[in-house]
């Protein structure tokens, strides 16, 4: 795929091409680190490539203890309401008889009524009536017929030609390019992630592998072969190693143990090799990287354009007002990963809010505790890649003129600031260019 040459890049010091690969030692030094990430990248993924082993005895494992069978697709013919086969004369209890059709398999049209439904405890047949589409399980050995969920595919493929029209339709190339980025991520989970940690690969390992091939096809995929991305994925990769070590220091200190889950509990009886534990941590890495994406390009193009506008502003105030820009981006993302988690948790939420349990008790509990440190450590991460792609895009662009725009020649007087920049070398960032300006009247 060609670089990004087609779109107008704001910023000249993040132009590419292999002069200014030469030209420029900052951006040297950037790809010099890119492409060795890359080279780690790509040799993780070779050496942790999955036989396909262990999934096939998770597999059996699972066909053994009865987790494994049939799931067709069924149309609700009939339901019918009656007194439950088992209740007792004193104690009538109503139950919902439903007869599907099945509309799959080797028995298609066959007609099937499913084990009752006791409606005093059961409320998923409660909204069910003909002519709804279901999903069935059966089981070959006993010729045994069973509810397993309502079919909900149809609505899921018009929701996702809905997106995909949407996105190509604003994104235009970009949006098309993106959503391949998207299935690559897929593929990648589903080829490369879960059969490899089945066949007993350090989940952690394997987590930070694919985290970084991630990275870069959907980087470079959505955003260009240019030096911008380039800058980006270095961000990228500095804020997920930070985000990795921190994520590693808290799990090990919370001694989580990953049995938190109905998923934890089932994972030991089909793949008993599997350290649950380290599976969190894979699972909080590549959790991380979606967001660490979109501050780090965001960061590059911000200085990008500054550098643009400004083309004699000086590295430190380039730097601190990259960081002003990008401290309001941090703000809203970090609000964003907690409501993401606490969502999809909510029925959660509403049982511990009427349990007597303390705040701090149900932190503790493993299940928020882990969320919690998923959180936080994911949020340390995205607020130190605002630094660090501002500063690594600064140095980049240190230099950079803007293209048809000559430099002052020496002894040229020049108005205000652009005068004193000019003369005087761009002094060093200090740890103050990263906090809040007091003088500020937001602050």
């Amino acid at each position: 795929m060609g670089g990004g040459s087609h779109i107008r890049r704001p910023g000249p010091g993040l132009r590419s091409g292999p002069q200014a690969w030469r030209s420029d030692r900052a951006l040297g030094a950037v790809l010099v680190l890119v492409v060795l990430a890359g080279v780690a990248a790509a040799v993780g993924l070779v050496m942790l490539w999955p036989t396909g082993e262990g999934r096939d005895a998770a597999r059996e494992s699972a066909d053994e203890i009865g987790l494994t069978y049939q799931r067709l697709a069924a149309t609700v013919i009939e339901v019918t309401d009656r007194v439950c086969s088992y209740s007792a004369p004193d104690d009538p209890q109503a139950c919902r008889t439903i007869t599907t059709r099945v509309d799959e398999g080797s028995n298609a049209g066959t007609q099937v009524a499913l084990p009752e439904f006791n409606l005093t405890y059961d409320r998923v047949s409660i909204r069910i009536s003909p002519g709804d589409k279901v999903i069935v399980g059966y089981e070959a050995s006993n010729d045994y017929y069973f509810f397993v969920d309502r079919d909900r595919r149809t609505p899921l493929v018009w929701l996702a030609g809905l997106f995909a029209l949407v996105v190509v339709a604003l994104g235009r190339l970009r949006g098309a390019l993106a959503l391949v980025g998207m299935a690559a991520t897929l593929a990648v989970l589903l080829a490369f992630v879960a059969p490899s940690v089945l066949d007993g690969n350090d989940p952690v390992l394997v987590a930070v592998v694919a985290a970084a091939v991630i990275a870069f096809v959907s980087l470079y995929l959505t955003h260009g072969l240019n030096a911008h991305t380039t800058v980006a994925l270095a961000g990228t990769l500095a804020s997920l190693g930070l985000t990795l070590g921190l994520s590693w220091v808290f799990f090990g200190l919370s001694e989580f143990t990953g049995l938190a889950t109905e998923e934890g509990l089932t994972l030991p009886l089909i793949a008993g090799d599997i350290e649950l534990a380290s599976l969190l941590l894979g699972g909080a890495i590549i959790g991380a990287l979606g967001a660490l994406d979109d501050v780090t390009v965001t960061q590059v193009a911000t200085v990008a354009e500054l550098r643009y506008r400004s083309p004699h502003l000086p590295r430190r105030e380039l730097i601190t007002s990259g960081i002003r820009v990008g401290r309001e981006h941090i703000a809203a993302t970090v609000n964003t990963l907690l409501l993401a988690y606490a969502g999809a948790g909510l029925p959660l939420v509403l049982l511990f809010a009427v349990s007597d349990q303390s705040l701090a008790m149900v932190a503790n509990s493993e299940l928020i505790a882990v969320e919690i440190v998923r959180t936080l450590c994911g949020s340390l991460g995205l607020v130190a890649a605002v630094p660090v792609t501002t500063v690594l895009a600064a140095v980049v662009n240190a230099g950079a003129g803007t293209p048809g725009t000559a430099r002052p020649a020496e002894g040229t007087r020049l108005e205000g600031r652009a005068a004193a920049d000019s003369a005087d070398p761009a002094p060093a960032p200090r740890w103050e260019d990263f906090a809040p300006d007091q003088d500020d009247p937001q602050w």
